[in-house]
């Protein structure tokens, strides 16, 4: 587990890694001497538009081939200049986006005999989810169903649609499901105050 202090770096990285090829055209990717931030682990940065929230920008990676501190580098750049859903994060932008930082837990294989048996084993507000099925591949960060106020087997069918599959590719034999936790670190507002996100609890 991070301290809130290595949260609050990830996040000041996160813009000023945006910031910096925004206003001096340099991306170069630093490094640390924070042991811990050297783990390699996957991490994604959310960018949103204050203070509605709404998303302008989130990529992330769960390979684990970056440390926790450079990947957050790598993302935070393709979060703001090469997510297909939106145009680029240019100088005007900065003071109306917050950054926030995931840091992923190493995915966790679910095994289950049955198909039907999956939304049994996950806990919406503490798991996220990858699904692969050859080059059908997709993820959900932990939040995103609390968001939409999604249960288990909404979760499951939403994850099929990011993947590009219907619903009934779970019970396909080639599908693979993982599971995994984030910590979630983020700005409050524009260059303010930076906290956790605590999750909330299960929901039926």
């Amino acid at each position: 587990m991070l301290e809130l202090e290595q949260g609050k770096k990830l996040v000041k990285l996160a813009r000023s890694t945006v910031e910096k090829k925004i206003k001096e055209g340099k991306f170069e990717i630093g490094k640390t001497d924070d042991k811990e931030l050297n783990e390699k682990r996957g991490v994604f940065v959310t960018i949103q538009v204050f203070p509605e929230k709404t998303l302008r920008g989130c990529i992330g990676t769960t390979s684990g081939d970056l440390s926790i501190y450079e990947g957050v580098q790598k993302v935070a750049f393709s979060s703001a200049f090469e997510d297909p859903r939106f145009p680029p994060i240019k100088k005007e932008n900065l003071d109306k986006i917050i950054f926030e930082v995931s840091v992923l837990s190493k995915p966790e294989s679910i095994q289950v005999k049955d198909p039907d048996e999956y939304a049994k084993k996950i806990e919406i507000g503490k798991d996220g989810l990858i699904l692969k099925n050859g080059p059908f591949s997709g993820l959900l960060l932990p939040q995103v169903p609390l968001e939409f106020k999604w249960n288990a087997s909404e979760f499951l069918d939403n994850l099929c649609f990011k993947a590009g599959l219907t619903s009934d590719w779970l019970h396909d034999e080639n599908t693979r499901l993982w599971k995994f936790q984030s910590q979630i670190f983020a700005e409050k507002k524009p260059e303010g105050e930076i906290v956790e996100i605590k999750l909330a609890k299960h929901v039926k």
